[in-house]
């Protein structure tokens, strides 16, 4: 039986995933995040399915979680705007992910949202959800696509939790897409400010939203609320804060999943302390 809860990081998967595991279990984690392959390229891996088989199994027998996510070049909403290569380049490797994420025992596979540059708004939400269907068609693994909310860098598209609802809603395979929720990228999107956690807690309540979390990336903002600049803190190191990060937390809904920071490390080179910190707010 694959574990669905647990706190930990992202880690390198130097010397595979087996290591990867192992890493994160030394710095007291009970959950890891990992890139399947390459991070900047959406090159296909082959499955190492002994690595995979090891990791997937050392990881029931010490009670961690784990979700992968996929390469920085992911964009599901582009759809053909870069041609039919490209749209298939990009499906194949959501595949990709979703096979090793599978075969090592993880929960997920993180996609971005996606973003694009269109006169008509509704196109880049048909072509992710077109992207989403094709990589999932005749899928029957248990690691499932985990939808990210966005920051809004690249404009507004993905950064509220009715969007993900609707996409999930709208796929012809709702039962294997799930959320993501990135605490940095809602802050920034000023989907919620330091003090109104219940008021976003409140609102995912309402929309059934947090019935679909599967992952959460617990990172604090080096920016203020509502500036949609992507820029991670350690816990309590930015205009988050100890305080709201510790109420999200403590939040049955946030608890529930697979919790990781994506920031950087303590004195120590790992996130051994932060993972502390966590654990004494439970």
């Amino acid at each position: 039986m694959r574990p669905k809860t647990g706190i930990g990081a992202h880690v390198s998967t130097k010397g595979g995933f087996l290591q990867a595991a192992k890493r994160a279990y030394e710095m007291g984690a009970t959950a890891f995040q990992y890139f399947p392959k390459n991070p900047r390229s959406l090159s296909l891996k082959s499955l190492d399915r002994k690595d995979a088989t090891l990791c997937r199994d050392w990881c029931e027998e010490h009670g961690m979680a784990s979700i992968a996510h996929s390469p920085y070049p992911t964009n599901p909403a582009l759809g053909m705007t870069r041609g039919e290569a490209g749209f298939h380049a990009i499906v194949s490797s959501i595949r990709n992910d979703l096979e090793i994420s599978n075969a090592c025992g993880s929960v997920g596979t993180v996609v971005h949202f996606g973003h694009i540059q269109t006169k008509d708004p509704l196109e880049g939400y048909r072509n992710l959800i077109h992207c989403l269907d094709t990589a999932l068609e005749g899928w029957q693994g248990e690691s499932k696509i985990l939808l990210e909310n966005q920051a809004g860098d690249h404009g507004p598209m993905g950064t509220t939790m009715e969007e993900m609802i609707q996409i999930r809603k709208l796929s012809r395979f709702p039962e294997h897409i799930a959320f993501c929720f990135d605490t940095c990228h809602a802050f920034a999107s000023g989907m919620w400010k330091v003090g109104d956690e219940n008021v976003l807690l409140e609102k995912g309540r309402q929309l059934e939203y947090w019935d679909d979390l599967v992952a959460v990336h617990f990172n604090d903002s080096k920016y203020a609320s509502g500036l949609n600049k992507d820029r991670h803190a350690r816990i309590g190191h930015g205009h988050m804060g100890y305080e709201s990060m510790k109420k999200l937390l403590q939040s049955p809904h946030i608890k529930q999943a697979v919790v990781v920071m994506e920031t950087e490390t303590g004195e120590d080179g790992t996130h051994s302390e932060d993972i502390q910190l966590m654990r004494s707010w439970l």
